[in-house]
């Protein structure tokens, strides 16, 4: 008698990777890439643990979001970036990585590592030779800071490099800055909805200005949403909400066309996996909107 064979054990190595089949990068329309970057300022917390805890929750999910089925489309999970060595070094390694998938013509999904990754996943579409496109960022802090404690490759200035690189910002949520930011928000034309606005209005849609580019690349900072949805090392009370960002990020497809995204400065809680689901759902949850959008 034939011994029955064990039930395959989910990998963490890819998302949805213990339901989905594997598909060759090029028939993948969402390309997933791991950066465990964490600077100075993280370097006591579990931030670069961050991409490994949240493939291995998205083993968890359902392949229907509740209005489609996003991975349908393909989804390839890269292997992680090498993050050691200079930082510099470091950010033109993950640009790489990202210039190479949009070179493909497919959907660059960042899993941070904290905030700095932003500028490198930005950087690698510039690299690329994406032109006339804006970053929205969803955050606590508006992270515009020239140098932090005199170093330009900060999370506190990762949205000021990327200004530097004459992209559009617009902010949602923000409701820490300095004095110095609020100033260069005005230099460099940002343009802003605050959480004071945003949550004591219950806002779920916004109208973005006519002059911000069509092409969109979203930075999604966890600390953007209120400590009650994700508990983070920069916490801010006052926060936007799960259902609230959801909202917003659709009213924002059906604007402009979503070329890319990130998830950056998630920080595992060792022994609770609660929000390490909830982000591997809210990722999941976003590919739906784009897929309903775009494809």
């Amino acid at each position: 008698m034939s011994t029955p064979k064990s039930k395959a054990q989910p990998s963490a190595a890819a998302f949805l990777g213990g339901v989905l089949k594997p598909v060759k990068p090029a028939d993948a329309f969402f390309h997933v890439l791991p950066v465990p970057l964490v600077g100075e300022r993280f370097k006591q917390s579990a931030m670069a643990s961050a991409p490994e805890a949240i493939l291995h929750a998205s083993q968890q999910l359902e392949t229907w979001d509740g209005r489609s089925n996003p991975s349908r489309h393909g989804i390839h999970t890269h292997a992680a970036v090498d993050c050691k060595g200079p930082m510099e070094k470091v950010l033109q390694r993950i640009s790489a990585e990202v210039s190479n998938i949009i070179k493909l013509d497919k959907f660059p999904v960042g899993l941070g590592g904290d905030g700095l990754v932003s500028y490198a996943m930005v950087k690698g579409l510039l690299d690329a030779g994406m032109e006339d496109f804006g970053v929205i960022q969803i955050d606590a802090q508006a992270d515009l800071k020239d140098t932090d404690n005199g170093e330009q490759w900060s999370e506190a200035c990762v949205m000021k490099r990327i200004v530097d690189e004459d992209v559009p910002l617009f902010q949602l949520g923000v409701r820490s800055l300095s004095k110095e930011e609020t100033d260069a928000r005005r230099v460099n034309s940002v343009k802003f909805y605050d959480a004071d606005w945003l949550v004591s209005r219950n806002v779920h849609k916004i109208e973005l200005p006519g002059e911000f580019p069509e092409k969109v690349f979203l930075c999604i900072d966890v600390d953007g949403f209120d400590p009650s949805v994700f508990p983070s090392a920069t916490a801010v009370p006052g926060g936007l909400g799960w259902w609230q960002v959801l909202a917003i990020i659709e009213s924002i497809a059906q604007q402009t066309d979503i070329i890319g995204m990130d998830l950056t400065e998630f920080n595992p809680s060792i022994g609770n996996s609660f929000h390490d689901n909830a982000a591997a759902m809210m990722l999941y949850r976003i590919m739906g909107i784009v897929e309903r959008a775009r494809l």
